[in-house]
């Protein structure tokens, strides 16, 4: 009798183990997900919010996310209002961008940070405090508060010697480059080919055996938001032979990858693929199953680096993921909040369409 309970016990494991171990399809991974998501989406911050809404509008062109858009647009219209309405006054500018680069933290990346801002003391008011906001606003269709005091003072401001400083881009290759395509779509500085050329000096091919892996995971960072920032974020295609040598790289080195980058970057790396149309190389393969098998069955999400489970911090992480698993036939421009149905008669009062 005991040998029979032995045996029957044995086999529950070994039935619960397969369970918990099945081998997920790509569509089930993004399905869990996307439910994970959805069921605490106004849980989320606002940034976070329309951080998700906006991207699976973007690849779905459903309306219903047209209010986490919505969301995101009045707390960004608040932050314009904030730093654009006072952006000739220097002691307001000098007072915010030294609160700016107080709130980075203490972490060894925002030390970094804040060590390579010396040299650059105002540069987090410009680019942060005006560019990021203004240029989300812009992709709605929209125009924000004091738009021409705004533009005027980022004309005004060089940020030629921020954007090329070889601290900076080692500290956040990424938000660079971000800034970088967010003013010449503002039209208030074309910084493309410095900052590229300054980029491919601090991180040529030839020396990535000694960066570290937290230098290296800065220059693949740095690399995806070149494709990423050239869609607009995934409004439109991008073209392959521009961005060739970002492709190849990331064909020529998928082993390293694979084996030092985050789930993040990886995800990344398959939706550049994706935004060239090159849904059939096989680094989109590899990065898909990478993220299936990182995905956690009992959380239904993808966890941090560590192992956490936080829904803000990780939408990031899973949105890209959703997006790498199932892609979509069309990209979607927007939303144009002015133009929604669901949106366009709920605007703040601060904005005005584009076209006016």
């Amino acid at each position: 009798m005991r040998f029979i309970i032995l045996a029957l016990l044995l086999t529950t494991a070994s039935c619960s183990h397969t369970a918990t171990s099945t081998v997920l399809s790509a569509g089930e991974v993004k399905i869990a997900i996307q439910n994970t998501l959805e069921q605490r989406l106004y849980q989320l911050p606002p940034r976070v919010q329309g951080h998700y809404g906006i991207r699976l509008f973007r690849m779905t062109g459903d309306d219903k996310y047209v209010n986490s858009a919505l969301v995101d647009l009045y707390a960004i219209t608040e932050a314009q209002s904030f730093y654009a309405c006072s952006a000739d006054d220097p002691n307001f500018i000098n007072a915010q961008a030294e609160a700016m680069t107080a709130q980075l933290g203490n972490g060894p990346r925002a030390t970094a940070r804040k060590a390579a801002l010396t040299a650059h003391p105002q540069f987090l008011f410009y680019s942060d405090g005006l560019l990021r906001y203004a240029s989300r606003i812009d992709e709605f269709g929209l125009i924000g508060p004091c738009h021409q005091k705004l533009t005027q003072a980022i004309k005004n401001y060089d940020m030629t010697p921020a954007l090329t400083d070889p601290a900076m881009i080692k500290s956040w290759a990424a938000q660079l480059i971000n800034y970088v395509y967010w003013s010449k779509q503002l039209g208030t500085g074309d910084y493309l080919e410095a900052y590229t050329n300054a980029f491919n000096q601090v991180y040529p091919n030839q020396l990535d055996g000694q960066l570290d892996k937290r230098q290296y995971r800065n220059k693949l960072y740095g690399l995806t938001h070149f494709v990423f920032a050239a869609s607009g974020y995934y409004q439109r295609p991008i073209d392959a032979d521009q961005f060739g040598w970002i492709l190849n790289y990331f064909s020529d080195n998928m082993d390293r990858i694979l084996t030092d980058a985050t789930d993040d970057i990886i995800a990344e790396v398959g939706v550049a693929f994706l935004l060239a149309g090159k849904g059939d190389n096989p680094v989109v393969q590899r990065a898909r199953e990478h993220i299936i098998k990182s995905f956690d069955q009992n959380a239904q999400f993808i966890p941090s680096i560590s192992g956490r489970i936080e829904y803000a911090s990780g939408e990031h992480r899973n949105v890209l993921a959703m997006m790498l698993l199932e892609w979509t036939e069309q990209l979607h421009p927007g939303p144009m909040l002015a133009i929604e149905p669901a949106s366009k008669f709920h605007l703040p009062k601060q904005v005005r369409p584009k076209q006016e």
